[in-house]
């Protein structure tokens, strides 16, 4: 602090030496109580997009302004569908890595995966300290010690309407409501001024737990002043108001009501501990006992009740391995599976493949969440799959058994009123989010010219008197795979893809080691092609023309094993997809003898 405070006094000193004897831009109409020096013109700051910009999930935002940077947030998505084995899909940290003798903090919005997954993979590269929320914390503690990582980890815990200093950077967590307690926008306080960035919110005048957002320090940063403001877009297309999480309490206090005489399987987001309190809560009013499946939500529960964010009666909750030792109407199941995951509980319930489980007639199972855009046919999958077993389900709008947590149009209209930013971003949505948030504004009365929508690698400077667009960084989309990060990139997927959908031929040689003329085979394996008993005609057909080709190099006196094996796979490719209209992936083994 105190060289901070000597640098402001040198500063200072240096801009008077430079205006001395200039005349001063109000000397024609000097103030009544004193002549007042010409401001200095403040820095710029910089806003790098790493992610979370025309899609769902993997945010994270990278802040510059003097020669310093934070950060905000560092999330993980779900793999597409044509990412075939891909588990998990991280940020690129290069740039982050080119510049992290200047990083001086991660700031975590909130405690959901699409906000703190990425975390470990960046601190396997790094070790950055990382501030957040009690539960973020909490939450991010246990996950990192997962990565055998916590011992390392420099971790901090910051209350909502609390400040800390990083750097040039003083940055202000302000409590808003969420699917997950413990949220908060951020207001990063600069040399070039205030940025406020939304994170997750929407506002919630009656939650669950705790208060309702803190519209008064929004209304404080707009009254003071603020530069840009990055508010969050995932509901930007959706009219009029979220509604409040009240309606799903009376709303399972009704399922379980109908529900006397059958046993409860609940599915929501594990991270959504209001949620699971909700449950527990109604579990207690009828006398059921409480189990948890799926190891996020054990692990997430565990360190909610901890840190004393789920309050759990006595003796209520019950290993999922004595549920058979109570009757259905004594029980709740809760658990994860309610994106339809393949590998979740309840997937695995929908398709007879948990160890612990069985569904059927007597079942009355919810699905406390609405699927994430792209998991609509994976959610609708799991669902008939429990249909057929004669479970009765309750999914997305038939009843209230959900809420999201994100402010639709009339809750972002108000947060952009009370912020009063001169510059607008939206952040965290697809394009279409992005550019309704974006009309949002400009029907509030923000200048188009003010308002950037961005795309992952965008950075822009941004300053009290323009807003320009830089050189993209170093940004995009890394594949988590197994214990490999980033070993699969797009030609992987290319061949994952292409064996996925025409199948696999191997065609297996042994050539002479001084003429080069087939002493045996060619053999041919065929894998996801063709059923091998029903297609000898195509199979002898295959193995000669590879003998015709390979015969014909040895004649020619052809020996490198790089043309061979191309001739090999266009001719035999050539001839496959004139018969079938299929192209499968050829593979040549040769081997000399």
């Amino acid at each position: 602090m105190a060289e901070r405070r000597n640098h402001k006094r040198f500063t200072t000193k240096r801009g008077d030496k430079a205006n001395s004897g200039k005349k001063h831009y109000n000397s024609k109409k000097p103030s009544p109580k004193r002549n007042r020096q010409p401001e200095k013109t403040k820095p710029s700051i910089k806003v790098a997009f790493l992610g979370g910009l025309n899609e769902i999930g993997k945010n994270i935002t990278l802040f510059e302004c003097e020669g310093e940077i934070v950060l905000i947030d560092c999330g993980m998505a779900f793999p597409d569908g044509d990412m075939l084995g891909v588990d998990l899909v991280i940020p690129d940290f290069t740039y982050i890595e080119q510049n992290i003798d200047r990083v001086r903090g991660l700031v975590v919005t909130h405690g959901h995966e699409d906000h703190i997954g990425g975390i470990p993979f960046l601190l396997s590269k790094m070790n950055i300290p990382i501030y957040g929320t009690p539960l973020t914390i909490g939450l991010l503690s246990n996950k990192l010690k997962e990565h055998s990582l916590y011992n390392s980890a420099k971790l901090n815990v910051v209350n909502a309407g609390k400040r800390v200093k990083m750097g040039c950077f003083e940055v202000e967590f302000i409590h808003v409501n969420h699917s997950i307690p413990d949220s908060c926008a951020i207001a990063l306080h600069t040399p070039a001024g205030v940025v406020v960035h939304s994170g997750d919110f929407k506002i919630d005048c009656t939650p669950f737990v705790g208060n309702m957002i803190d519209l008064h320090s929004f209304a404080r940063l707009g009254n003071e002043g603020v530069l840009a403001f990055l508010c969050e877009s995932t509901n930007a297309d959706r009219p009029g108001y979220t509604a409040t999480e009240q309606t799903v309490t009376s709303s399972l206090d009704s399922l379980f009501r109908d529900a006397i005489r059958s046993r409860i399987i609940i599915a929501t987001f594990a991270s959504n501990v209001n949620r699971v309190q909700q449950i527990i809560d109604c579990a207690e009013k009828y006398g059921r006992k409480v189990a948890f499946s799926g190891r996020s939500m054990v692990n997430y529960m565990k360190v909610a009740e901890e840190l004393g964010y789920l309050k759990i009666p006595e003796n209520m909750i019950i290993d999922i391995d004595m549920l058979s030792r109570y009757n259905p109407e004594q029980v709740v199941l809760i658990t994860t599976g309610s994106q339809g995951e393949p590998m979740s509980a309840l997937s695995r319930m929908a398709y007879s493949d948990h160890r612990k489980v069985v569904v059927g007639e007597g079942d009355f199972i919810i699905i406390s969440a609405n699927p994430i855009p792209g998991n609509e046919k994976t959610v609708g999958n799991v669902v008939d799959e429990l249909l057929k077993r004669g479970c009765k389900v309750i999914y997305e709008g038939m009843y209230d058994v959900h809420v999201s947590g994100h402010a639709c149009q009339e809750e972002l209209k108000i947060l952009q009123k009370l912020v009063n930013a001169k510059y607008f971003i939206p952040v965290h949505g697809e394009q279409k989010h992005l550019r309704k948030n974006a009309e949002l504004a400009q029907s509030l009365g923000v200048d188009k010219k003010n308002i950037y929508i961005g795309d992952i690698g965008s950075q822009i400077e941004i300053n009290e008197n323009y807003m320009k667009e830089l050189s993209p960084v170093p940004a995009g989309k890394v594949f988590v795979d197994g214990l490999g990060v980033g070993d699969v990139g797009s030609i992987v997927l290319r061949d994952r893809k292409h064996l996925a959908q025409d199948g696999l031929i191997i065609i297996v040689a042994s050539l002479d080691v001084y003429d080069g003329h087939v002493i045996s085979g060619p053999d041919i394996v065929s894998r996801g092609f063709v059923y091998v008993r029903e297609s000898e005609e195509l199979l002898d057909e295959i193995r000669e023309r590879a003998l015709n080709i390979l015969e014909d190099c040895a004649d020619n006196n052809i020996k490198e094993w790089g043309t061979i094996k191309n001739r090999i796979k266009e001719d035999v490719s050539k001839m496959i997809g004139q018969k079938t209209r299929r192209f499968p992936m050829i593979l040549p083994i040769l081997q000399e003898v």
